[in-house]
Formats: structure tokens, sequence, C-alpha cells
């Protein structure tokens, strides 16, 4: 017997996403049901070649929902993901309510798919930020061979990281720019249309955002707590794929040939580094695609230990839906969680 798989949130961006990756990595799923809020009950979503119809939050059941994968905000996580969870369903939630809670797992399998074990604690496992999930996926294999000390990051974060109303005004204000209307900012603080933006979410006591201070907690709990880390997060006019600029420093010596055939050889990295006009990756190559790509990897002079490069990733993807399906399959593969239906 499959799992029986619910999508909550199967309407917006990385919900529809989570559907398309379920389908098109054959998920050993009998059945795939696509919940959302009351207002969009009855829409209709693909799944593959199939349509699933919307069922509404507030009034399912899922005493027989092995794996709920929830991408519908933290508030509503924060309401639901323990309802859905004492029903039985293992949660895996997108949103940041869980992320830093002790007793729930914050996951990406390339890095500490060991840490699953403690799901049954709440029986909930969380997703990173976008922007961590590639981070860590690259860091990994260099931490290991050299101990990482210190990352400084800065982000040129993607709009659909902000979901489809920032995706449709990037796509208005750039429209407007072009005919000479007027160009509303209203998901952004300020224009984003031919702009960057040096603000992620809200601002907090220290001057950073709290989408910068994501990046360094998440990043300490998946890989290690010693390594500090600094970030900016930039939002720029691109409609899909997060980039990232990243300088570390290392406690051990690494060349520039050792940290490139480690990186080479990593589960979920590609390279795309050819010191030439047009040899490195670009969000407009990552769309799509699952790997993290690294590319503009040189020593970093000036530290005694450095490297820097740069990091592309479909945010969509490995920094929400694709990562939150390799933890359910992970959850399969090595943990031995058995569908209910087979009880």
């Amino acid at each position: 017997m499959g799992y029986k798989v619910a999508v909550v949130g199967a309407t917006g961006s990385v919900g529809r996403e989570m559907l398309a990756i379920l389908a098109e990595r054959n998920f050993p799923a009998d059945e795939v049901v696509a919940v959302a809020s009351r207002r969009s009950q009855g829409v209709e979503c693909s799944f593959g070649d199939k349509t699933l119809k919307v069922k509404a939050l507030d009034h399912f059941d899922f005493s027989d929902v092995d794996i709920c994968l929830m991408s519908a905000g933290g508030a509503v996580s924060k309401e639901w993901s323990p309802k859905i969870a004492a029903q039985g369903a293992v949660v895996i939630d997108n949103s940041s309510a869980w992320r830093m809670d002790p007793d729930v797992p914050l996951i990406v399998p390339e890095v500490n798919a060991d840490a699953v074990t403690g799901f049954n604690k709440k029986n909930i496992i969380a997703n990173p930020n976008c922007s961590t999930a590639q981070l860590v996926v690259a860091l990994k294999p260099l931490h290991d061979k050299a101990r990482i000390k210190r990352v400084v990051v800065a982000t040129y974060q993607s709009v659909s990281g902000a979901g489809k109303d920032a995706m449709d005004e990037l796509f208005s204000q750039s429209k407007a720019v072009f005919t000479l209307d007027e160009v509303e900012a209203k998901k952004f603080s300020k224009r984003i249309a031919f702009n960057v933006i040096p603000h992620i979410d809200v601002f907090m006591e220290d001057g950073y955002t709290k989408e910068e201070w994501k990046m360094v907690v998440e990043t300490k709990k998946i890989l290690d707590s010693s390594i500090e880390v600094s970030a900016t997060c930039v939002r720029v006019p691109v409609f899909v794929g997060h980039s990232e600029s990243v300088n570390i420093e290392f406690e051990n010596p690494i060349s520039v040939e050792e940290a490139r055939a480690l990186l080479e050889e990593s589960d979920g990295v590609t390279m795309y580094d050819d010191h030439k006009n047009g040899g490195y990756c670009t969000p407009i190559e990552c769309v799509g695609e699952d790997s993290v790509f690294i590319s503009r990897l040189r020593a970093d002079p000036s530290v005694k230990h450095g490297l820097s490069m740069w990091i592309v990733s479909d945010n969509l993807r490995k920094g929400a839906a694709l990562n939150a399906v390799q933890i359910a399959e992970e959850l399969i593969e090595n943990y031995g969680l058995a569908p209910k239906r087979s009880n």
C-alpha cells in the first residue's frame, strides 16, 4: 500500500511546486490531496496528468493522512500543524513557525539527514529558510574537510520568495515603467522593478532583519553551532532563483582545487565554474533545476584560510518544495515510516 499525502497551501507558489515535484519524482503515494483555506475550496490544481480539487483545511480529516506537506504560512502552521500531527500525520512544514523549536528537527537531507530521528517528539519536521537551504548544501562538504569558522553572505533573493503577490508586483511595476504609468509599491517597501531593496522581513533591534537572523540561527542549528555567520539579505527584481555571494574562513587550510573536488562529488551540488565570460550560473539557468549551483570559486586572500564563491538555486524547489519532498523520502527510505493503511 502507498502513502496518503496532503499538501496544505496547495494553491500557493510553493504548494503547486510541491504537487509538481511529488509527481515528477514518482513519490510512493496512493492518494495526494490538495488542501487550502476555505476561499480556495474547489480550485483546481495540477498533479502530474491529474487535476485535484482543493479541499478546505477547516473541514479536512487528517486521520488517514501519512505525510502532510505544509506551506500555508507561519500563523496557519502554528495553529494547524500540532492538530494534524496529533492525528498521526508527520508534518513537514515550510514556514518559520517551528524551525527553532528544540523538539523539531530542522532538516536539509544532504546536510543533516540523521537529525530526522527526532521527528516523533512532535511529529513535525521543519524546512529551513530558502536562502539557508542552498547555503548549507554548499558549506557542508567544505566544513567536513577544513572546519568553517566564519561565513559572510550577501543574498540576491528573487521576488517569488515573497509569494505570488510579489511576483505580480514585479510584473505590474515593470510594465508600468515602460508604459509611463504610475508605479505602485504595495508588497514591498520600495519599488522593486529595476531596483534592489536591502530589506527582507521585519527589522530587529540590532539593525538586522529577521531574514538575516534566520540565516544565522538556522545555519548554526543545521550545520554547526560554533560557526559565526553574518548575512545581508537583498531583494532583487528576479522572478525565480536566489543567488548568494559567500566568503568563508576556515580553521584549517583548504585549496581551491581541494574544494572543487569535494563539491563536484557532493550530493545536491553542481559546479558551473569556468573562468571566462558566461562561465557561471545565474538565476535564469537554475529555474526548474534541483541542484545548488556553485560558480566563481576562488581563494579569499583577506584571511589565512579563505574561499569565496557564488551560489544559485531555484528557491521554490531546493529552497522549499523539493527539500520538503526529500525529507518525506528520507522518512520512508531510512526511517521506516509505514503507511497507516498497511497497519
